[in-house]
């Protein structure tokens, strides 16, 4: 677990070992432990160490026995000791214990046919020294992140984007044509950023770099090969299934040459994975929670702890602790992002830091196992979509003019649309019009704020492809939507405030739902085993059932629930808000009195805006911080 920068640019106009280091120091925070930097006039790269397997040796960059081949590498490869043996059984020769050094060899052996063999999370970076190549990837789920820019003949590239800031050839530029993207999904759908020229390595993808030239493929998608409904009598041998499964993934992800403790809420997911860490050792848990009983799981984590024999250890947050690390969480985010629950996961990964190095943690699950609540909609609408669809939108217009709230207006007006636009993410915060409306006038007139090549363009437009792509390939909607939040919402939210916030403390943070074993399993699931008209993880949660309190088992999805919305109608934090809404860079964005009037209705009851009150807010935190 660590982080990497480097670049491919053979100008001698600037120092560049001293470029090179300043790029590393930017994310030391990723690798406290160790660094190693590498030059030979044509490409640099630059390494940060948090140090968890063979802490003594396998420091990077690490080189093949000839020196051609050079790697840096972030992440775990948990079935490094069976690609190890097959790999010296064919002539590789090891100098280290650690897990890094299977991708050099690997990559001698098979090419990029070694990705498919991986079980982890992993990006990295290989330097081929004769050719000049510069070859990347990124795990299948995008667990670890992977940014670059390329101009001309030169890519800088790292795990942050702050790691490319310091090069003296980097521009920092807004991506101002994406920030209404931003405002309705609160990430950038494809490879973009907000940074004008940086780039995202798409999850499950390689890429490939020489003289020039970037060559991009993908090369895992997450594809449900079953579908329908359930044979009689399959749903408990799924679940035993499922439990033989991850309790292996646990173990798996749990190897280690330093202490690996467990976050724990009271939801399913996270118990799961503690419960399971609990029998092969004596693990820590960790918990965050409000003051306010009405939003915390403190009692209820501590219950499950109790019961089962874990230690756990807890945090209160309160309003000023939750607003004083803001700019702390959006600085360690690289982009803005709104999700109130990044905050407290930052105070979890602090937390957890001070006693061990190595937590584990339920993301993933929701995505695989079909446990968000809007899933279930796709059922609801199956028996209305046979309604001709001219009459759905005849309902859909007369229903727009009932009182907001009426009972089965949503219904009628998300009914008639096709699922390309119904799909939650799409406007998950603003529509698109709104986020127009929001913007100051003169960026949203252009209609084309980032230039004709970078056109303001509604998210929906912007994923077209993609949705086209999954729907083809699905055979039902909830399938559909399943496959979306993993290409999308998992990748550019959850996942990436995980790691950023768990880095940020120089804190390893492993996923055990996210492994191709359990996607194995989890991918083979009839639809009706995964979420009904009653039920959401219906297959996982019988999974539960066999092992943890019928009450655990049955927690419904609540997801990491903030008092935010309550805070920001109190005048202390409401000032807060308007002062920076004021500012001379949120006039320059924004059409402030539009702000002004989202607080004031938030403040008077008159609208629930918390959402669209905190993502302009993060945004214009986090230009402070980087612009």
């Amino acid at each position: 677990m660590c982080g990497f920068v480097g670049f491919v640019d053979e100008e001698r106009g600037y120092d560049r070992l001293s470029v090179l280091q300043a790029m590393a120091d930017a994310i030391a925070h990723r690798g406290p432990d160790a660094e190693g930097l590498f030059d030979d006039g044509r490409c640099a790269l630059g390494f940060r160490r948090l140090a968890i397997i063979d802490l003594e040796g396998a420091n990077q960059p690490l080189l093949n026995e000839d020196g051609s081949l050079v790697l840096v590498f972030n992440g775990e490869i948990y079935n490094y000791h069976e690609l190890r043996r097959r790999l010296a059984a064919s002539g590789h020769v090891f100098t280290t214990e650690g897990d890094g050094e299977v991708l050099v060899h690997g990559w001698e052996q098979w090419g990029t046919g070694l990705l498919g063999q991986l079980r982890g999370m992993f990006a990295f970076a290989l330097y081929n020294r004769a050719t000049g190549e510069l070859f990347c990837a990124r795990d299948a789920f995008g667990i670890k992140p992977l940014y670059y820019a390329a101009e001309g003949r030169r890519l800088l590239f790292g795990s942050e984007i702050k790691g490319l800031l310091p090069h003296p050839r980097f521009q920092r530029r807004l991506n101002e044509g994406r920030l209404a993207t931003y405002l309705c999904m609160e990430y950038q759908p494809d490879d973009e950023t907000l940074f004008e020229g940086v780039r995202k390595l798409p999850a499950g993808h390689w890429m490939r770099w020489r003289d020039g030239v970037l060559e991009c493929q993908r090369w895992f998608f997450p594809r449900f090969t079953d579908t329908g409904k359930a044979p009689r009598g399959s749903l408990d041998h799924n679940a035993a299934l499922i439990a033989d499964t991850l309790r292996d993934s646990v173990a798996t992800h749990a190897v280690a040459d330093v202490e690996v403790g467990c976050f724990l809420s009271a939801g399913v997911d996270s118990t799961l994975v503690a419960h399971e860490a609990a029998r092969i050792m004596d693990a820590r848990t960790f918990t965050v929670g409000w003051g306010e009983e009405a939003y915390s799981e403190l009692a209820a984590a501590a219950d499950f702890a109790k019961a089962t024999g874990l230690r756990n250890r807890q945090r209160v947050i309160d309003d000023r602790a939750f607003f004083a690390s803001v700019p702390a969480v959006q600085y360690a985010m690289d982009e803005p992002l709104p999700n109130p629950s990044a905050v407290p996961l930052y105070h979890l990964c602090h937390m957890a830091a001070e006693d061990v190095k190595v937590v584990m943690s339920g993301e993933g699950a929701d995505e695989l196992f079909g446990g968000y609540p809007y899933y279930q909609e796709c059922l609801a609408f199956e028996p209305y979509e046979a309604v001709p669809a001219p009459l759905r939108q005849a309902a859909a217009r007369a229903a727009s003019h009932l009182p907001e709230g009426t009972h089965g207006r949503r219904f009628l007006m998300r009914g008639a649309e096709p699922f390309a636009r119904r799909y939650l993410r799409w406007e998950y915060n603003f529509t698109f019009e709104e986020a127009c409306g929001l913007l100051h006038p003169d960026l949203a007139a252009s209609g084309s704020a980032g230039g004709p090549n970078n056109p303001l363009l509604p998210p929906w437009a912007l994923g077209c492809d993609l949705v086209e792509k999954v729907l083809g390939s699905a055979a039902d909607e909830v399938t559909a939507m399943q496959t979306l939040d993993i290409l999308l919402w998992m990748q550019q939210d959850i996942l990436l405030k995980a790691d950023k916030m768990s880095m940020a403390a120089s804190l390893e943070l492993r996923v055990p739902f996210l492994d191709r074993e359990v996607f194995a399993i989890a991918s083979r699931l009839p639809t009706d085993q995964r979420v009904s008209r009653r039920e959401t993880k219906i297959a996982l949660r019988a999974a539960a059932a066999r092992t943890l309190p019928p009450r655990t088992a049955a927690m419904p999805k609540k997801g990491f629930l903030t008092p935010l919305a309550t805070w920001l109608k109190r005048d202390r934090w409401a000032a807060e808000l308007r002062e920076v809404f004021h500012s001379e860079t949120a006039r320059r964005y924004f059409d402030v009195a539009h702000l002004d009037q989202l607080l004031a209705d938030h403040q008077a009851g008159r609208a629930h805006n918390m959402k669209k009150l905190w993502s302009p807010y993060c945004f214009l935190i986090w230009h402070d911080q980087y612009f």
